[in-house]
């Protein structure tokens, strides 16, 4: 792959990185201290700013409202918003959104997207994805027990969800649920659109994640579906697909989470050398002129740069040669930069000392929410099982080894 800058791009990461730094870092402690609906109006106002200079929802595309970029140059994007927790909730391209946007732009029908896709890309509104339940492994989506009979020309849905991330104050939900329980384990699920006012959807709370609730856009919600009753025209693609709909979703998302922890890579790696550079660690002594302090922040900038090569290259790939060829690098680029996101996070945060874990940096919040980066989207052990059987399979098939 070409690893040089478009002079499109090199103009937009400018405006993007000098935006982040100007306008959205400044309100990082209001984020962090006051509620979300105290905050919202104020990000409000920056998503606007950010529609006025024409950098509004970078993955989506130009006919939709958004820049068109190729997956690549969104994963660039995506690196210079995270530096900032709130950045790419405004740029408008934020999970679970963005991932939903996906799926209605490939699979929704036009009343859907007139409906649903429309205010959803301009920002008018907010959605989220409710697919993990209570009892059952999210690393295995096949196993659910969230159902949707058809009773006359509906779909009545039953179960219990949790993590359905910013639910708190979204107009609809993308629903997993079992539609064809007799079928084949990956063709039992569809994947259906509910309303958040339709009787039946009750959020029951959001939940602490590490002692911290959240709310609105930034908070992951427990929903019980309790006889929620919907049109079967709400159906996303056709029956029984949920699983192979949530795959060509994840594929792409991956590179969008990786490059986001990336981008908090290299804001905690700042942090760190700010904070070394400045901090004595005893009379005329800083601690940036302590040898295990050095070792740090050589190791975060090697394991960085290996991380972003092969994210990139994940990206790449999925670009010109698809999904399925870059499956076994997607699973790792998701275990591997994780692991690195959560080293350097933590190597910044042990450099603050005391500080670091309070909320007056970014830090504490990196931490506190991003180790579940190693959870999500398929716990970092699966994919290690995954890639380490693909690896012996293609080994055992070249040598002739039964």
């Amino acid at each position: 792959m070409d690893f040089d800058l478009s002079p499109k791009m090199r103009v937009i990461l400018e405006m993007i990185n000098e935006f982040v730094e100007r306008e959205l870092m400044p309100l990082e402690h209001e984020y962090l201290h006051r509620p979300w609906e105290e905050v919202e109006p104020k990000l409000a106002a920056k998503r606007e700013m950010v529609k006025q200079m024409e950098l509004w929802a970078p993955l989506h595309a130009k006919e939709h409202g958004g820049m068109g970029l190729d997956l690549v140059e969104y994963g660039l994007v995506c690196e210079a918003l995270a530096r900032t927790p709130t950045g790419v909730y405004v740029f408008g391209c934020q999970a679970p959104d963005a991932g939903n946007i996906e799926i209605l732009m490939k699979y929704g029908t036009p009343e859907q997207k007139e409906r649903y896709l429309e205010p959803l890309i301009a920002g008018r509104i907010r959605s989220c994805f409710s697919m993990t339940e209570v009892d059952q492994p999210g690393s295995n989506p096949v196993m659910m027990d969230t159902t949707a009979v058809k009773e006359g020309g509906d779909y009545v849905i039953n179960g219990h969800k949790w993590y359905t991330s910013s639910a708190d104050g979204s107009q609809f939900a993308i629903v997993m649920a079992v539609t064809n329980p007799e079928a084949k384990p990956h063709l039992r699920a569809s994947m259906i659109i509910v309303p958040t006012d339709t009787p039946g959807f009750n959020l029951v709370r959001n939940i602490p994640v590490m002692g911290h609730s959240g709310g609105g856009w930034h908070s992951h919600a427990e929903i019980l579906y309790q006889s929620c009753r919907v049109p079967q025209a709400n159906l996303l693609g056709p029956e029984g697909h949920g699983f192979v709909i949530a795959q060509e979703r994840l594929g792409p998302g991956r590179i969008h989470h990786c490059m986001r922890w990336i981008g908090i890579c290299n804001r905690s790696l700042e942090l760190m050398c700010q904070r070394a550079l400045t901090r004595a660690s005893a009379p005329g002594r800083k601690l940036a002129d302590e040898q295990i302090i050095q070792a740090w922040i050589a190791e975060s900038a090697a394991e960085m740069r290996a991380a972003r090569l092969m994210v990139l290259n994940c990206a790449w790939l999925i670009e010109n040669k698809g999904v399925k060829e870059a499956r076994q690098d997607i699973s790792l680029i998701k275990f591997y930069t994780a692991g690195v996101m959560q080293r350097v996070v933590d190597r910044a945060l042990q450099v603050h000392g005391g500080l670091g874990m309070t909320d007056d940096t970014v830090l504490a919040s990196f931490y506190r929410f991003e180790r579940a980066a190693r959870i999500y989207d398929g716990v970092d052990e699966v994919h290690k099982v995954s890639v380490a059987k693909r690896i012996l399979k293609e080994f055992a098939a070249e040598r002739g080894i039964q």
